[in-house]
């Protein structure tokens, strides 16, 4: 049997993961919790599988959940699934938070497949986060370095903290901000932060601890 955890804190889709899992008699749902860290802290009981939400109860990450599942229990995997299509997700799981990730909009037969190639061995990612419409232009316009530019402004840091990041001055970084509002046709910068926000482009909330 494969003793599988889930880790998710929306009632409806723990239920409906729950379900699928239960389908399949070659599973044994060992337990089903909101916390990310409250999955963690299961895995002694020699979890095989971890069905991951990345911004679980408490905002807790199932980001970094899983970093440290794979560092104390290497043979236990691990799958994020997630609705957040912050490219900065897709990265981390890939550097050591997870063996494989997949999108919630995806179909239960494709988290499947990807759980069997998992627990075969694979590691299973897209190449890119999901692409999505911001008003007059699509996110994966936005390049990279402008991206992080715009979430450590959400984040708090002022223009000269950022340009110090970055090694660019505090023209450059208003200079980015604007091109991102002008491309996207916002009215404003807050604005294009709310359907930065809004969309789950950017995800600034969870907690490490």
């Amino acid at each position: 049997m494969i003793n599988t955890i889930i880790a998710e804190d929306n009632k409806y889709i723990q239920k409906h993961f729950a379900d699928l899992i239960a389908s399949d008699e070659r599973f044994h749902l060992t337990d089903i919790v909101a916390d990310a860290f409250e999955a963690e802290k299961l895995c002694y009981k020699g979890i095989d599988l971890v069905l991951m939400d990345v911004l679980t109860f408490h905002r807790h990450s199932g980001l970094t959940a899983g970093r440290r599942i794979k560092e104390k229990w290497p043979k236990t995997k691990v799958i994020i699934m997630t609705s957040l299509i912050d490219p900065d997700i897709l990265a981390k799981a890939k550097a050591g938070c997870a063996d494989s990730l997949w999108y919630k909009d995806h179909s239960n037969k494709e988290l499947l497949e990807v759980i069997e190639r998992t627990l075969a061995g694979e590691r299973v990612f897209p190449d890119c986060s999901p692409v999505i419409e911001m008003e007059n232009m699509f996110s994966d316009e936005i390049s990279p370095a402008q991206l992080e530019i715009l979430r450590c402004y959400i984040r708090g840091m002022t223009y000269a903290e950022i340009g110090e990041k970055f090694g660019i001055t505090n023209d450059g970084v208003r200079y980015h901000i604007r091109e991102m509002v002008k491309k996207g046709g916002f009215k404003n910068k807050e604005e294009l932060i709310a359907t930065a926000i809004d969309s789950k482009l950017i995800v600034t909330t969870l907690k490490d601890e």
